[in-house]
């Protein structure tokens, strides 16, 4: 199915949604058709069929040599598909070197949009993981084209048509509703405190109690006590439906796409969030002294991150200078076809863009299960984006980056203290000499 029929005929979710009401008018389901699909070992076997014919179809879209179709044959393929870094390889590089990827007929795109359209979870979440490289290539190449003022635009439909529908259905799932949270007040002693509630019965009956018998009313200049209300923000506003990318509308469509990536995270493999973190100090784009202003304490020593040494600093600091240093931000890396590097363009960063992105790089950077190299790609990015912040004067950005490189200094001191202890205590148990062990008696009665 080619995209662009898509792009220009309207948006996928409307032609899906008239579709399926029309087939629902004119052919409605009968009993046998419930029960069939309500049936869990029927849907589980449909839904290992239809994965495997979607990696089955993936591996002859990328180049020969491939092991991807060995991934049909496992018990649960999309989980497969997902974590296995070869497929992600092979697909990003695809997407990287193609001089038309992006385009409407474009196949990896269509591949993607069909498979996220598919409604089956374990699929979508492999498009979801392929949504930093998406972005990345989609912005960047939009800013160059930009900044660049070539004559002929790039053909970034396919792009745009996968970050439609998952705009769409999350706009279907909001249902017009905003994203709202609610704020406890901070005037009352702890967030678990409710004032009592006292009527007039119950002042009058505690007055007679104590007045040995004589009646008394209570005064009605008592005022009492009622439960305050609940604060409510607003943390996105409700979404409207969308045909096609306008450039007022670009940041909030791809940031509801971060921000679905975001809310599966937790489920998303370890190099998709490396790229993510890498994609975002390029964004960021600014590589100057002043992302390392919060590593420079009396206690740590002073940190040099273009020599990579680190004085009066101790071992876990050096590791990750010299990682800070390998993912050194180049610029704009643009190859000879026309896309970009891998580590990504610097692109104007609004607020309805940088906020998924920062909420995503605090799973990075805090996440208890994130690999070191997740947490130091995400300390790197959030340093550039501080810097950024302090460059472009945006108090919302500059506020978030300090409260998470807060954040990230305190987890790595706590870490060195505790490796430090652990050590000691080892050197320790090795330095003290052990008794000699007395040899076991054993009673045998005869």
């Amino acid at each position: 199915m080619d995209i662009r029929h898509q792009i220009h005929g309207g948006s996928p979710s409307s032609s899906s949604t008239t579709s399926s009401t029309s087939s629902q008018t004119h052919h409605p389901i009968t009993t046998t058709t419930t029960t069939t699909s309500a049936d869990p070992m029927h849907s589980w076997w449909e839904s290992i069929s239809k994965a495997r014919s979607r990696i089955n179809l993936l591996s002859t879209l990328l180049p020969d040599p491939n092991p991807i179709s060995s991934l049909a044959d496992s018990d649960s393929p999309a989980n497969s598909l997902l974590s296995s870094f070869t497929a992600y390889d092979a697909v990003s590089t695809s997407l990287i070197s193609s001089p038309f990827s992006g385009s409407g007929s474009d196949p990896l795109c269509n591949w993607l949009y069909d498979t996220f359209l598919s409604s089956d979870p374990n699929l979508r979440l492999v498009v979801l993981n392929f949504i930093p490289i998406i972005s990345n290539l989609y912005l960047s190449r939009i800013y160059n084209y930009n900044n660049h003022n070539n004559s002929t635009p790039p053909s970034l439909s396919g792009f745009e048509a996968v970050l439609l529908a998952i705009y769409s259905s999350e706009t279907k799932a909001r249902a017009g509703k905003p994203v709202t949270i609610s704020i406890p007040d901070l005037s009352q002693p702890s967030l678990y405190h409710s004032p009592r509630v006292s009527n007039q019965n119950s002042n009058s009956s505690s007055a007679s109690n104590y007045g040995y018998g004589s009646k008394k009313k209570v005064s009605s200049s008592r005022v009492t006590a009622s439960r305050p209300a609940a604060t409510v923000a607003v943390v996105a506003a409700p979404l409207e439906p969308q045909t096609a990318i306008k450039s007022t509308k670009r940041a909030t469509i791809v940031g509801v796409a971060l921000d679905c990536y975001h809310r599966q995270i937790a489920q998303m493999p370890a190099w998709s969030k490396v790229d993510f973190c890498q994609f975002s100090a390029g964004w960021a784009g600014q590589d100057c002294a002043c992302k390392s202003e919060f590593d420079e304490s009396e206690h740590v020593g002073v940190t040099s991150f273009e020599d990579g040494i680190v004085e009066n600093g101790n071992e876990s600091e050096g590791s990750v200078v010299e990682e800070m240093k390998s993912l050194a931000i180049q610029g704009d890396n643009e190859d000879n076809n026309g896309g970009v590097g891998v580590k990504g363009t610097r692109i104007l960063l609004p607020w309805e863009l940088l906020q998924p992105t920062l909420r995503i790089l605090g799973h990075c950077l805090l996440g208890p299960l994130n690999t070191n190299e997740v947490k130091d790609a995400a300390s790197v990015a959030v340093r550039c984006l501080y810097a950024r912040g302090s460059h472009d004067l945006v108090p919302q950005a500059i506020l978030a980056t300090r409260s998470l490189i807060q954040l990230d200094k305190r987890a790595r001191e706590a870490a060195a203290v505790a490796a430090a202890s652990a050590a000691n205590t080892v050197g320790s148990n090795a330095n003290t000499p052990s008794k000699a062990k007395k040899p076991e008696i054993l009673l045998v009665s005869k």
